[in-house]
């Protein structure tokens, strides 16, 4: 990349990664967040650019189409970032799953593959995966995941109104599901088994690092050895997984034409 890190895009400064991870933006749904992701990725260059699922929500669209002029932007602004030769790779997730029979094929210069890997600066073997194969309600209960999907959706449609009238009032936004999953306890349960699992896989498979999504809750963690990265989501909380120039790791939390808050971070490995 030739882009000098002091790059300017209006009155905000441009930043430079070796490697950019996103996923669950969720498009075609009311609750995406598009325009805060179309800002992220103007303000955001990187050598390779990891889409790691739920890019597109395909169970959503089936049953009604929402499709705004913002959805349609982030998708341009995606193929545009790989023409001018951001290295894209997109691993489907649950609510893409059309895309998997589509493994090694390339669409618009990104590449599809249900799995794949990805050397960090410092030479550790990261393993990229959307993580629902983790996930036993969507593993062996899918009706069960879709009937969740639609309760979740209906949160995130009062979570909407919830936060209109808090801009009014002149309040930061609060993510109501995020609350909601946090007090509950089997939440929390559920969010520890599925980190355990995600990790053990990556284990066995000898990587020293995983990266994944699904469960919308960002998260850096070690464990015996093996390094757990959430990237989040851009519906609750705007967040992405970023491999900095000089190797660091960070998930950072978007804001709009400002500078971003750090949620997590680690040296080089």
């Amino acid at each position: 990349m030739t882009q000098p890190q002091n790059e300017y895009v209006g009155e905000v400064r441009k930043h430079l990664y070796r490697s950019i991870f996103i996923s669950d933006v969720h498009l075609g749904t009311p609750g995406c967040q598009a325009e805060l992701l179309l800002d992220f990725l103007k303000r955001c260059d990187s050598e390779y650019l990891f889409l790691v699922g739920d890019i597109v929500d395909g169970w959503r669209l089936k049953k009604r189409w929402y499709w705004p002029q913002p959805h349609n932007d982030v998708l341009q602004k995606l193929l545009r970032k790989a023409r001018k030769g951001a290295r894209m790779i997109f691993v489907p997730g649950n609510h893409d799953e059309f895309a998997r029979e589509y493994e090694g094929f390339v669409f618009g210069d990104i590449q599809v593959f249900n799995t794949c890997e990805h050397r960090l600066l410092g030479g550790k073997r990261m393993l990229i995966i959307h993580g629902d194969q983790f996930d036993g309600v969507v593993r062996y209960h899918k009706w069960l995941a879709h009937l969740g999907s639609w309760a979740y959706d209906m949160t995130v449609v009062l979570n909407g109104w919830l936060n209109f009238a808090r801009r009014k009032l002149g309040l930061p936004y609060w993510s109501l599901s995020a609350f909601i999953k946090k007090q509950v306890k089997e939440a929390v349960k559920i969010i520890t088994n599925f980190e355990e699992s995600v990790v053990k896989y990556a284990a066995e498979e000898g990587f020293d690092a995983v990266v994944c999504g699904h469960i919308h809750h960002p998260s850096m963690k070690q464990f015996d050895g093996v390094l757990y990265l959430n990237d989040g989501d851009w519906v609750e909380n705007g967040t992405a997984l970023v491999e900095h120039l000089d190797g660091r790791l960070e998930i950072i939390k978007w804001r709009m034409q400002a500078e971003p808050e750090t949620v997590h971070s680690l040296p080089a490995l």
